[in-house]
Formats: structure tokens, sequence, C-alpha cells
């Protein structure tokens, strides 16, 4: 999902309007709806729409670090605007959030004016002392080698340390089971379930037919539970369904079957469907979760899935 898709599904999870998100981020309605566009060029920046991400991700329960990332893949070449990152400084305050204490306009006189007293009356202590005119002789001399500085060896250590490398991999599911309202126990196709991984188009797993796209008012929805065999931080999964569009699914991922939440949706999907999980989640299982289903053809309606990949990050490269 993206950056705006993230932030508009959060607020509605909230309960929230657009006008009390301006109230409580002192960001304009229009603004606000524009980044829910992930329409950011008005923003004057990329300093001001990261603050601005931020913010609002603040209020509607986001996690403002992964869609700062996000942008930054999206928005940003890493170049001179990255070193507020690098040098760990703070970044804006926060609308409403009281900023650095301002100083008083003309408070730099002050310093400027003594220094420049201090340099006349050294001056015209100089002037005054015999010889005092003109320098010392030896140091009118080419300096000697004492005091040429040191020779240095090696490269300078850098002041930034280079940024840990990120390795992503494509991992298939070690198996996958048919999913219902009730759990396993009443999925539908389940002795087939394994060929939702088989990467064949032409002999996939599917669910049953139903007469209707909302499961003949029989169940609400319906699904694939799919088991990683470890976990892992996880930013997208690529689903291959049946060419036909008209699918609208839910991807729920965690490290329990107990215990999944929703990181992506997509709606009329069909052939091959790439979803980003904005908010990277630790996961070891993840759930297809069908709450509409396509056109087979035939008068029917069903959902085929023949290839799932999840793209996640590998520690260390393994």
């Amino acid at each position: 999902m993206s950056i705006g898709g993230t932030l508009a599904d959060a607020r509605h999870r909230e309960g929230l309007t657009v006008a009390e998100v301006s109230a409580r981020t002192r960001i304009g309605e229009r603004m606000i709806r524009a980044i829910e566009r992930d329409e950011f060029s008005g923003c004057g920046g990329d300093f001001y729409a990261r603050g601005h991400i931020r913010a609002i991700a603040a209020v509607v329960g986001a996690d403002p670090w992964a869609l700062l990332s996000e942008y930054d893949a999206e928005h940003r070449s890493g170049g001179p605007a990255m070193l507020d990152d690098l040098l760990g400084q703070s970044p804006p305050p926060e609308p409403g959030l009281p900023g650095p204490p301002r100083r008083r306009r003309g408070s730099w006189l002050i310093p400027v004016a003594m220094l420049a007293f201090l340099g006349v009356v050294g001056y015209a202590a100089i002037k005054l002392t015999p010889g005092g005119g003109s320098p010392p002789a030896a140091i009118t001399s080419s300096p000697s080698a004492a005091h040429k500085p040191a020779a240095t060896h090696g490269p300078r250590p850098s002041p930034l340390a280079a940024p840990t490398a990120v390795s992503l991999t494509e991992l298939t599911p070690v198996s996958a089971a048919a999913f219902g309202p009730h759990g396993t126990s009443d999925g539908d196709n389940p002795q087939n379930a394994s060929l939702a991984l088989s990467g064949d188009p032409a002999t996939p797993w599917h669910t049953d037919w139903y007469t209707t796209a909302r499961f003949g008012n029989l169940q609400a929805a319906t699904g694939l539970l799919l088991d990683l065999g470890r976990t892992v931080t996880a930013y997208s999964v690529a689903i291959r369904l049946g060419n036909t569009p008209g699918a609208d699914l839910e991807i729920r991922a965690g490290v329990s079957p107990a215990r999944l939440s929703v990181v992506a949706r997509a709606t009329d999907a069909g052939g091959t469907v790439r979803l980003r999980l904005a908010s990277r989640p630790h996961v070891r299982y993840v759930l297809i979760w069908f709450t509409l289903l396509p056109p087979d053809g035939a008068g029917t309606y069903q959902a085929d899935i023949s290839s799932v990949r999840v793209t996640a990050m590998v520690p260390n490269g393994r």
C-alpha cells in the first residue's frame, strides 16, 4: 500500500475526519487530502513533506519511520538532504510543540562590538611599543622543518559510518492450507491447497465456486494460510491470481495464525499482484483473505492462486 493509502487507511481505522487531523497537526485540509493521494509536490520540498508525513502518522497511529523510509526510497536520491538522518539531528518540531529558544533580535551586536573594541586596543598597544610595528626577524624567515606539520599516513577516518546494507530475498512459503471463517477446519478445496505454490497457472488452487461474488451469502470470506517456515521482516507479497480481474483481498500477517493483522489490501485484482507492506511487519504466517470473488467464466465466482512469493529482509545476507 502507498504512503498516502496507509495514512488514509489508518485515519479511517481511528475514526478521524480530515478536519480533525488538520486541527491536531495544523496542516491544511487540502494538503492532507493531497498527501493521502500521494501528491507531495505542494509540500514545498522533501524537508516539509517528511515533516507532514511524520505529523499525520503520529495522529492516526501509523508507523512514521516506515513511511519516511518508503518516502526516501521513492522520492529522494540520498544526497545532501539525507545529512539530517545520518548525523542524527532532530527533525523540525511537530506542530503544536515548542521549538528551540529563539535569540532576541540584536543580541549579536554585543559580542561583535566587544571584539571590535579589543581589536582597537590591541593594535594601539603594538604601535606604541618600541619596535612593535615590525615583526621579529625570526618570523620573517622561512619556517623550519620543525614548524612543519607532521605527515600523516593512511586515509583519514570518515566522520560518518557507512550504512549497513540490507539484503532482500524472495521466499516461497514452505506450506499452504485452506482457511475459512472458522480457521483451517472449513477452508475451501483443502486437499489441493499446495497447488497454490506450484508456480503453474494451469493447475492452481482455487476456492469453491459460489453463485455470487459475495459467496452466495453463505459466508463473509475465505482464503489461504501460508507458512514461511521462519520469522522474517516482510517488504512485499507477490501473488499470481487468475487472469480475470474482480477479486478483493486482504493480506493478513503475524508470527502466529491466532494473531494476524491486516498489512495490505487490493481491489478488483487479477493476474500477478504485488502488494507492498509499508509497516515492514515481522511475520511467519501470511493469510491471503478473499472478501470478493471474481467471475470464473462459467456464470459462477471463484478465485485462483498458483504462486506466492514474499520479499523479505535476510540479516547478514543469509
